[in-house]
């Protein structure tokens, strides 16, 4: 069996403001294409649908496109919501809209329920685990406390269990939206950590063929059965070295995997460049970032005048300007948020209660931050549900 593996397609999101349904819309007709033209039996979207709980109506009507030539190729499609995505709203119609061979699994109760799919060598099990928010779902597992590894691993429980009631050979693919360790993330990716920790080990998804992850923006493999497709479009300056691909899988009558990178349009290349104004401006070398969208860091002493219109004279599409002057690390006039580049929010706060008090919190204190941190995250997933 065939399956196309793609996810966090982000449907309604800009990239610094630029509009990028276009580009999307690029994407789906690629995907369509690439459905029809290599074979595909069945297409696999591991979440991040949209890229928040209420989309524009722009985005609703191009997946509600993409639905629509999806089911006229009469190829399956098996969908799940992500951290980004509202489940409740994404799942509305799921019955009804399965009948047209497109399953949408939003509901993290029927994780053990498959979607069963048939080739001339037998059955293929699929299983939708939605992006599982522990704190919405660790009564639903029964789990003591709220933390990834633990409700994935009891929804995996679920999936083994239901694998064991089938036929001998049937094989399976498991779809899920997480940060699996070993994954390489980028500034993109909304941060989902929870008691301090925010990925769980790969193992987590043994006994399955093949599981096809969402959540990361870059294409990876994590193992041959574990895989990311990463996103279909940059959506921020940190995927510049990027290369956008959906995967190509087949899937062979004993359950081994062989995978393909499926190149996906390139609406305009990314490109970051660093240095004095008037070196940037002069330097021969930068003649090939002309067209490309631009992160320019500037590394001169004293801000330059007019620096945005000065470098969009060279690069008009200069789309992000940021100030890094060349001066020592311990110089009082380092920015505030150069200080607090690549640190979480509970660093930030156990820095804030040393610079206070003199002395950093205990772990007592730790866990405390932990928990009104895990608190907050809880209760926003809850008000975004209910929207």
């Amino acid at each position: 069996m065939r399956l196309l593996h793609t996810s966090d397609w982000h449907l309604g999101r800009a990239f610094h403001r630029v509009n990028m349904l276009d580009a999307q819309a690029g994407f789906i007709g690629h995907l369509v294409t690439t459905v029809r033209e290599r074979g595909v039996d069945a297409v696999v979207v591991s979440g991040d649908v949209y890229d928040r709980a209420v989309p524009p109506l722009a985005a609703v009507e191009l997946y509600d496109d993409a639905l629509h030539r999806l089911a006229g190729l009469g190829v399956p499609t098996v969908m799940i919501s992500g951290n980004h995505d509202s489940a409740r709203r994404l799942g509305v119609g799921a019955g009804l809209i399965g009948r047209a061979g497109i399953h949408l699994r939003t509901e993290p109760a029927a994780c053990g329920t498959p979607v069963v799919l048939s080739d001339t060598h037998g059955d293929v099990a699929f299983y939708g685990l939605p992006y599982l928010e522990p704190a919405l779902v660790k009564d639903e597992f029964g789990v003591e406390k709220a933390g990834h590894e633990a409700v994935l691993a009891a929804a995996m429980d679920r999936v083994r269990a239901d694998l064991a009631t089938r036929a001998q050979g049937t094989r399976s693919v498991v779809l899920a939206h997480a940060f699996v360790t070993g994954g390489e993330a980028s500034d993109s990716e909304r941060d989902i950590t929870v008691g301090g920790v925010a990925s769980v080990p790969a193992g987590v998804f043994d006994g399955v063929d093949y599981a096809a992850l969402g959540h990361l923006h870059g294409c990876q493999t994590i193992t041959e059965r574990v895989r990311y497709s990463g996103s279909p479009l940059p959506y921020s300056f940190s995927e510049t070295g990027h290369r956008k691909t959906m995967w190509l899988v087949d899937l062979d009558a004993d359950g081994s995997v062989t995978a393909e990178r499926v190149d996906c349009p390139v609406p305009r290349a990314l490109a970051r460049i660093r240095g004095p104004l008037e070196e940037l401006l002069a330097d021969p070398q930068l003649t090939r970032h002309e067209e490309a969208w631009v992160e320019a860091t500037l590394t001169d002493p004293v801000r330059p005048a007019d620096p945005m219109a000065r470098l969009a004279e060279r690069f008009p599409h200069t789309l992000s300007l940021v100030f890094d002057p060349e001066r020592a690390p311990d110089d009082p006039d380092v920015s505030y948020a150069g200080r607090l580049a690549d640190r979480s929010d509970q660093e930030i706060a156990e820095d804030f209660v040393a610079h206070v008090r003199g002395a950093g919190p205990d772990e007592h204190e730790q866990a405390v931050l932990r928990d009104a941190f895990d608190a907050v995250r809880a209760d926003e997933a809850v008000r975004e549900v209910a929207r």
